[in-house]
């Protein structure tokens, strides 16, 4: 039975989001506008007419005089007609008695009264089947009559829509241009995000150089910024794992070397006590050897968060004795002189055991390689030399060796090692903080590779 997984919907585009977040609320913002705009202009067109037709009023009112028997309005229809012409509006109008009687005018045209106190009310009313706007207004003694006045109401339905029209209109087509304009500028601001996305894209997964970032913007700048620096811890990440491989190969080099010598010499023999003399001694080798990768392990984590190893009170002199008879079995197979002097005084140290041990276990490796027949390990105050009677380093060539899996001619001749030896030491030296220097050992030759160590 196949399982078909659910269809997942692609995610909008940024574009298409910063559209929707800017446009919307932009156009809800203009449409509410222009409602109020369009209810302000509806009431203050009503009250236009409104008192175009209070004036209608106003002028009938002013024509009805008191006569022989009772009120009276004097004018003929025509006079009437032209003060109340509108060509475009119908206009009806009644004189009405006290009593509701119609005096002149319209008849059955009437209006709510207006309120008590008032002179004068507005209304919608329905006269012969068409909704009128009307206003009445009450005459007060001596003469005592009311005026109705009432228009249809064609002329301001149609103003009003000519003015929704002419507002939503234009608006509409200034909102499609601005999306327009919008569209293309969000899409010029963000063309170097795509960019960046097709560099990263096409980039080989070795490859964590620092990618090129339009300066275009804060937050793109920002972005860039981040990124290049996650590639570079990235990069110093797989540079330390890389490290820590090579350093594995050349560290356990020393210890299986010394396992081996150990194994030969009691193979040599043909005592048991002998073979198991050797056999302990190759036990405490392995268990070294085990220990040793726990701290390449330890170093490679300190070199990739940049942290200090754990720093402890380490004395020279011990480390250097306990170094030297660790070596001589080694030594002795050579037929080299392994020695040391200045360790009768105890001098002490803060520092990482596993880094200063380290560090002379490959200055000896490296003395026993190619140092001819003499190494001497001095401390003298708070520096430790490695001392030999080889043929030395050049000057021009110290630096050079002090770089991974650089090999000088004496060791390209012997075919030995990886050129990790004094790469590995400068490393250590650099974490221990300490300074690492090369000299002549005397006026013959040889070599003085020193460690000094600053104060605590």
């Amino acid at each position: 039975m196949t399982v078909t997984p659910p269809r997942t919907h692609a995610a909008p585009s940024l574009t298409t989001r910063v559209l929707r977040g800017v446009l919307l609320p932009l156009a809800l913002t203009w449409f509410l506008g222009t409602a109020v705009a369009l209810y302000l202009a509806s009431y203050f067109t009503r009250q236009a007419f409104d008192r175009a037709l209070l004036d209608d009023a106003f002028a009938i009112s002013a024509n009805v005089r008191s006569g022989e028997h009772g009120i009276e309005l004097p004018l003929s229809p025509r006079e009437v007609t032209n003060m109340l012409f509108d060509q475009d509006e119908q206009v009806f109008f009644a004189v009405l008695r006290p009593d509701g009687s119609l005096l002149a005018g319209n008849q059955g045209l009437t209006a709510p009264l207006p309120e008590e106190g008032a002179r004068h009310r507005f209304s919608h009313v329905v006269y012969e089947g068409q909704s009128l706007r009307a206003v009445v207004m009450n005459h007060d003694e001596p003469d005592v009559f009311s005026v109705v006045v009432a228009q249809t109401t064609t002329a301001r339905g149609v103003l009003i829509e000519r003015l929704l029209v002419y507002s939503i209109a234009p608006q509409i087509v200034l909102l499609v241009l601005l999306a327009t304009w919008l569209w293309r500028r969000i899409r010029h601001e963000l063309r170097p995000l795509g960019e960046l996305r097709q560099t990263l894209e096409k980039r080989n997964a070795s490859d964590l150089k620092p990618v090129p970032v339009a300066r275009s913007s804060r937050e793109l700048e920002q972005l860039g910024d981040t990124l290049n620096a996650l590639l570079e811890r990235l990069a110093q990440s797989a540079s330390a794992q890389r490290e820590f491989a090579g350093n594995v190969a050349h560290e356990l080099r020393t210890p299986l070397a010394g396992i081996r010598a150990l194994a030969d010499y009691g193979l040599a023999q043909q005592k048991p006590e002998v073979w198991r003399e050797q056999l302990k001694e190759i036990a405490t080798s392995q268990a070294r050897a085990s220990h040793l990768v726990d701290q390449l392990l330890a170093l490679a984590l300190a070199n990739e968060r940049r942290t200090g190893l754990q720093q402890q009170a380490v004395r020279l002199d011990e480390l250097i004795r306990h170094t030297v008879l660790r070596h001589l079995a080694r030594a002795d197979a050579k037929g080299v002189d392994l020695g040391a002097k200045g360790i009768d005084e105890p001098v002490t140290v803060q520092a990482s055991m596993a880094l200063v041990e380290g560090t002379l276990d490959n200055l000896i490796d490296n003395a026993l390689r190619y140092g001819g027949h003499t190494i001497t390990i001095e401390l003298d105050g708070r520096t430790m030399s490695v001392i030999d009677d080889g043929p030395g380093i050049p000057d021009a060539a110290q630096r050079d060796l002090m770089e991974r899996w650089m090999q000088g001619p004496e060791g390209q001749k012997l075919g030995e090692g990886a050129g990790l030896g004094l790469a590995i030491v400068a490393r250590y030296a650099k974490l221990l903080g300490a300074e690492l220097s090369f000299a002549k050992a005397s006026e013959e030759g040889g070599l003085r590779v020193s460690l000094a160590f600053g104060p605590d």
